[in-house]
């Protein structure tokens, strides 16, 4: 697959944010030309699917502004710099629904925009819950509710839950409690 690399020739950053920056690089392809390649630098983030012993999962409302509505999801976060992935997952579990895990088990890591990110994302399972008091950071705004798996399979059947994130974790989720994954 090495003759479908791209060689980059430069880079240059052309916004830089908060926590998210924009590079545009000047590669040559592998018919020899230059092209330009434009993408988003993300520092990663965890996701938790928190099981609740009732069987439902904990799951959040959430505005999104980008899209300008509000979504179901699971519990994620940003990776704060230096942070492995599963301290990400146990704070931003207590952070934005309350809760802590005494039993976790990494699932997957998904790339979920590679067209335009460099984004990557660990999922977790989070089991034998304990719910301590929710730490929402500043400006962050969320309702925690709790979802029966089921359910959760039918809204994404039904295009009611559009967020990639929750969708793929939805169906690791689906595939655990079928018993087809360790």
């Amino acid at each position: 697959m090495k003759h479908l690399f791209e060689k980059v020739l430069s880079t240059r950053q052309v916004f830089r944010g908060r926590f998210l920056k924009v590079e545009q690089d000047e590669v040559q392809a592998p018919d020899g030309r230059t092209y330009v390649r434009e993408y988003i630098k993300h520092p990663g983030a965890a996701l938790m699917i928190p099981l609740l012993p009732n069987g439902k999962v904990v799951m959040v409302h959430q505005y999104r502004h980008a899209l300008k509505q509000v979504f179901l999801e699971f519990p994620a976060g940003k990776r704060d710099k230096g942070e492995e992935s599963i301290v990400t997952a146990r704070r931003e579990l207590m952070e934005e629904t309350g809760y802590e895990a005494k039993d976790w088990t990494f699932l997957t890591t998904i790339h979920p925009v590679i067209g335009y990110s460099d984004e990557h994302i660990d999922l977790y399972l989070a089991k034998n819950l304990t719910h301590v008091e929710q730490k929402l950071d500043h400006g962050e705004f969320l309702e925690v509710t709790e979802v029966d798996p089921k359910d959760l399979m039918q809204m994404v059947r039904d295009g009611k839950v559009t967020d990639v994130k929750t969708q793929i974790a939805a169906f690791w989720l689906d595939k655990f409690l079928r018993g087809e994954w360790n």
